[in-house]
C-alpha cells in the first residue's frame, strides 16, 4: 500500500506519467441509441478532439468502426492518441464528423468549414498530378530513350480514369493536361470544367467529403481522389451497378499518383527508409478514404451530428 501511495503521489506530481500509461484496459464498439455505433475505452466514449463530442460513426459503417477501434486496442499509452499518424481513421472519422455537425448548424446553407475545404481542393485540379505529363524526350536522346516513354505510361494511365469521370461524374467536362507542349506553366481547367467540379465537390456528403479530402491530400490529385470516392462510396453504388470497368482500389489509385517516381527509381534507383516509407503511406491513406467512405448502404436516418 505504501509503495502504491508512493506511485501515485509520483504521477499526481507529474501528469506527463500518467500520459505515459494506457488507461483502458478494453475497446468495444456499441450501438447508440440512435442506432449509430459509438467506440469506448472500458467505459469511456471516443470523443471527438476539436469539440469532445461523442464521436458518432454511421449505422451503415460498421467495417470503419471496428477498424476504429482497432488502431485504439493497438495503441500502448494515452500519449500516442496525440499522433494523428497513428490513428488515422480517428482522424478521418472525426473530420467527417467536424463537417457534419457544421452542415447542421448552418441550417440550409453551405457552412464556412465546406466553403473552405472546397475552395482548398479546387486549388490541386490545375496542378493535378493525374494530368502532369511529361515532356517528349529531346530528339538527341532518341537513342536513350526508354519505351515506352514516361509520357506514353503517363496518358495510357489517364485515360481510363480521365474517361470514367466524364462519362459518369462530370459529364461532359473537358480535363486538359496541366502543362502545353513547351511551357513551364500549370494550364487552368476552363471555366467551365471548374464550376462543374466545384458544385460535385460541394454537394457531397460529409464522410465522402472527408474521403476526399484524405485522398486529394496524400495523391495530390483531385481526379484520382474523385474516382477512388465514386468507387467504394454507398453514395455512389449506383454507379458500380451499371459500370464494366475492373475494380479501382488502392493500388491503382496509388500507381497513378506515384506513376513518374515508380519510372524514376526504377531507372536510378530506390533510396531506402524514403520512397518505400513514401509508397506505403500513399496505400495506407487511400486505405482510409475507403473505408470512411464505403458501408453497407443500410443508413439510419435519424443520425444526427451530436
Amino acid at each position: 500500500m505504501l509503495r502504491q501511495g508512493l506511485e501515485f503521489r509520483a504521477g499526481k506530481g507529474n501528469p506527463g506519467n500518467a500520459m505515459k500509461k494506457r488507461f483502458w484496459k478494453d475497446v468495444t464498439v456499441r450501438t447508440s441509441r440512435d442506432g449509430n455505433y459509438a467506440i469506448y475505452l472500458d467505459v469511456r466514449p471516443v470523443r471527438n478532439p476539436s469539440n469532445k463530442s461523442l464521436l458518432s460513426i454511421p449505422s451503415s459503417k460498421p467495417h470503419l468502426a471496428s477498424a476504429i477501434a482497432l488502431e485504439w486496442d493497438l495503441l500502448d499509452s494515452a500519449q500516442q492518441a496525440l499522433r494523428s499518424h497513428l490513428i488515422p481513421l480517428t482522424s478521418i472519422a472525426s473530420r467527417a464528423h467536424d463537417i457534419s455537425l457544421q452542415d447542421v448548424t448552418a441550417e440550409g446553407q453551405i457552412s464556412k468549414t465546406r466553403l473552405d475545404l472546397v475552395d482548398n481542393l479546387l486549388r490541386y485540379l490545375d496542378t493535378d498530378t493525374l494530368l502532369c505529363w511529361a515532356p517528349e524526350p529531346a530528339k538527341e536522346d532518341e537513342e536513350e530513350v526508354i519505351q515506352p516513354t514516361l509520357k506514353e505510361l503517363q496518358i495510357r494511365t489517364a485515360q481510363p480514369i480521365i474517361a470514367y469521370l466524364t462519362r459518369n461524374i462530370w459529364p461532359g467536362v473537358e480535363l486538359k493536361p496541366t502543362f502545353e507542349s513547351e511551357s513551364i506553366l500549370p494550364t487552368a481547367q476552363p471555366a467551365t470544367t471548374q464550376a462543374v467540379i466545384k458544385g460535385w465537390v460541394a454537394g457531397l456528403p460529409a464522410w465522402e467529403l472527408a474521403g476526399l479530402e484524405r485522398a486529394v491530400l496524400a495523391g495530390k490529385s483531385l481526379c484520382v481522389a474523385a474516382r477512388l470516392v465514386c468507387e467504394w462510396s454507398e453514395e455512389f453504388a449506383h454507379l458500380r451497378a451499371t459500370s464494366e470497368q475492373h475494380r479501382f482500389g488502392i493500388e491503382q489509385a496509388a500507381e497513378a499518383c506515384s506513376l513518374e517516381v515508380r519510372w524514376q527509381t526504377g531507372r536510378w534507383g530506390e533510396v531506402e527508409d524514403t520512397h518505400d516509407v513514401d509508397r506505403e503511406d500513399l496505400r495506407r491513406q487511400f486505405g482510409s478514404t475507403i473505408l470512411v467512405v464505403s458501408g453497407t448502404g443500410r443508413i439510419n436516418r435519424s443520425h444526427v451530428a451530436n
